[in-house]
């Protein structure tokens, strides 16, 4: 166990924040923290990482505990280079390899061996020997390499200073450095943003392995689905802990809702069944006794408390006023330029959407999405290709930073100078509907919060009842219970929608179609985002197999003979491969508990027990490294065959 909470509560002036909070995070945990904007997630890891104190309760940390903290739209502002600042988590490990250099010529210096001056520089020797072993300091550049690569800086000059970098560059720099410290427990605020899909499933794939816990706030459902086994849900400042990912929480709490409204019904027909008994029988002699100990029964009985309702949230509805034709819009042949200077963000693209279609818009950051958008409804000109839109066709548009609605005007005026036909009634049902009342309504709209100026957005593209919804990243402002509304609305909605998304969850449930976006072109893949992932695999496979070279192509019948002797060394070669499998396994499973030998307390403070584990432990990654160099020869020899 690295962390234990018990009965944590902490206060921000009269208003409690946290109330009662209890959570334990154990050593190879995943857990997900989620709850509606303002809950008090970041409070909560303020307080875990020890930034903020709180009034009540305990909180249990291990000795072993080491923490890497990645706060929501933390970057780096540093003066040194890329690699020069992933060069410093390893500070450490370098100073020591520095240290045994010195060490080295120091004692060849030395004649006499048994010499105390000798014994001590030895010792010195191994200790910093034990501190590289212990962290695989041979392998740095290695370890930076492949976590710079995969966190999207393959291209990127790792002389380049990091004050240059771009805000969501600094991020993911920030990520690399923590995973490359790592700590036994990683806690991550909204690690995705700013992060493409490959990047994103690199990342995945990182944590899924991860050696260590994993604490994580995201708005990501896709990412929480992948990572977390358990879902801590923060509401009205208390914890229920939920075993499973995010959709399996889902399906969790609506039981727990129901289990508790049944069984809280359940108790209060037995209570008012009692008490009608008492009330009829208390005054009579016969059944008196009877009576009263139905009374002491009731003052003895344990109450259920009343089930919290359930937090308000949007309610959407986007309807259609008249039906468009059936062909909605045609794109071809299509570029997409901005700036005065017409720059090209992508070219040729030949679109076909007919009326009722999902039609979900991705690709790679800056390739020209969101100016896609733009183009084919004549916000932005082009000056190649053509853009037909059907008849009958009326259009609703969501821009990603909400920039078309006026941010001067109070949210109410926003509206009634839109729509000055409709009821002052109707206009406030509607800004009820998306959770805008009261002194909301009254305020500008450049001072509300992003996600209360998404949902005026919602408000709008309600009461146009358009038949074309366009959107930009409808996503980004919402926490996951207005996500999980707005998914609903878009799956029920009518008309014909044409949006922009990175978030995964949503592309999975909404789209009949995925078009992705290149530099020369669009690319359609049928059906939600794990249709189009399952068919790029397909074809990226299909294209390994076709590069392949094709060797003797031209060989005359019967030459797939093989010979009695050939056969018997095939079968000596497949189950040398099954028996390297298995040894690979169980040295790497060595080398896990050698890992753990070396990191408890008894190991750790004797240096020379420490040196023999750490030389063992290399030994046997030598052998893994043997291992798999047979392993690889003998199943390309395998395949070469195959192909004969």
């Amino acid at each position: 166990m690295l962390i234990s909470i018990e009965g944590l509560c902490k206060n921000f002036g009269e208003r409690r924040i946290l109330n009662n909070v209890n959570m334990t995070i154990e050593e190879r945990g995943r857990y997900g923290l989620i709850g509606v904007n303002g809950a008090g997630k970041s409070t909560l890891l303020d307080i875990i990482t020890g930034k903020l104190d709180y009034e009540e309760g305990s909180i249990y940390k291990s000795d072993r505990l080491s923490v890497g903290f990645l706060k929501q739209n933390s970057g780096l502002e540093r003066e040194s280079t890329i690699i020069d600042e992933m060069r410093k988590v390893f500070s450490d490990v370098l100073a020591a390899q520095k240290r045994m250099e010195e060490l080295g010529e120091e004692m060849s210096r030395i004649s006499d061996r048994e010499s105390s001056e000798y014994k001590t520089a030895a010792g010195k020797y191994a200790k910093c020997q034990a501190i590289i072993d212990s962290r695989d300091g041979y392998n740095i550049d290695v370890k930076i390499m492949t976590v710079l690569n995969g966190m999207g800086f393959s291209d990127k000059d790792l002389n380049t200073v990091i004050s240059t970098l771009s805000g969501g560059e600094k991020t993911r720099l920030a990520i690399a450095r923590l995973l490359l410290k790592e700590p036994n427990l990683l806690i991550l605020d909204e690690p995705t943003n700013h992060l493409d899909f490959k990047t994103l499933s690199w990342l995945e794939d990182y944590l899924v392995n991860y050696n260590g816990g994993i604490l994580v706030v995201s708005h990501d459902r896709y990412f929480l689905d992948k990572i977390v086994n358990t879902v801590f849900e923060l509401e009205r400042g208390r914890i229920v802990s939920y075993k499973g990912n995010y959709s399996q929480f889902l399906t969790q709490k609506e039981e727990r809702r129901i289990r508790l409204q049944k069984e809280y019904d359940a108790q209060q027909a037995e209570i008012a069944r009692m008490q009608t008994y008492i009330d009829k029988n208390l005054a009579r002699a016969s059944t008196s006794n009877s009576a009263k100990s139905r009374i002491k029964a009731l003052e003895n009985m344990e109450l259920i408390e009343k089930p919290d309702g359930e937090l308000k949230t949007m309610r959407l509805r986007f309807d259609i006023i008249k039906e468009p034709y059936k062909d909605v819009l045609k794109v071809s042949d299509l570029d997409v330029c901005v700036g005065g200077e017409k720059k090209v963000l992508c070219r040729n693209i030949n679109l076909h959407i007919r009326k009722g279609e999902k039609i979900a818009i991705i690709g790679d950051n800056g390739i020209g999405k969101s100016s896609f958008l733009k183009t084919i409804q004549g916000i932005i000109p082009y000056y190649k290709g053509t853009v037909e839109w059907g008849k009958n066709v009326t259009l609703s548009y969501y821009e990603q930073e909400n920039l078309n609605i006026n941010q001067e005007k109070i949210a109410i005026d926003e509206l009634w100078d839109r729509f000055p036909s409709v009821s002052e009634t109707d206009i406030r049902k509607a800004l009820g509907s998306v959770l805008l009342t009261k002194d909301d309504v009254y305020k500008p709209v450049r001072v509300i919060s992003g996600g209360e100026r998404a949902k005026l957005a919602f408000c709008i593209i309600m009461l146009e009842k358009a038949n074309v919804i366009i959107m930009d990243e409808p996503t980004n402002h919402l926490d996951l219970a207005s996500k999980e509304v707005l998914e609903k609305a878009l799956k029920d909605y009518k008309g014909t929608l044409i949006f922009v998304s990175h978030d995964r969850y949503l592309l999975n449930k909404v789209p009949d179609k995925i078009v992705e976006i290149e530099s020369d072109g669009a690319k359609i893949y049928d059906g939600v985002y794990e249709d189009y992932r399952a068919r790029k695999a397909f074809l990226a496979q299909s294209d390994k197999t076709e590069a392949k070279p094709e060797k003797n192509k031209e060989k005359k019948p019967g030459t797939n003979y093989r010979t009695k002797e050939q056969r018997r060394i095939e079968v000596i070669r497949k189950n040398r491969i099954k028996e390297l499998e298995s040894i690979i396994e169980e040295t790497e499973n060595t080398v896990r508990q050698l890992e753990e030998e070396i990191a408890s307390e008894e190991v750790f403070s004797d240096y020379v027990l420490m040196t023999e584990k750490c030389k063992e432990m290399e030994e046997y990654k030598q052998k893994i490294e043997e291992y798999y160099e047979e392993w690889t020869k003998l199943s390309e020899e395998t395949e070469d065959l195959k192909g004969e």
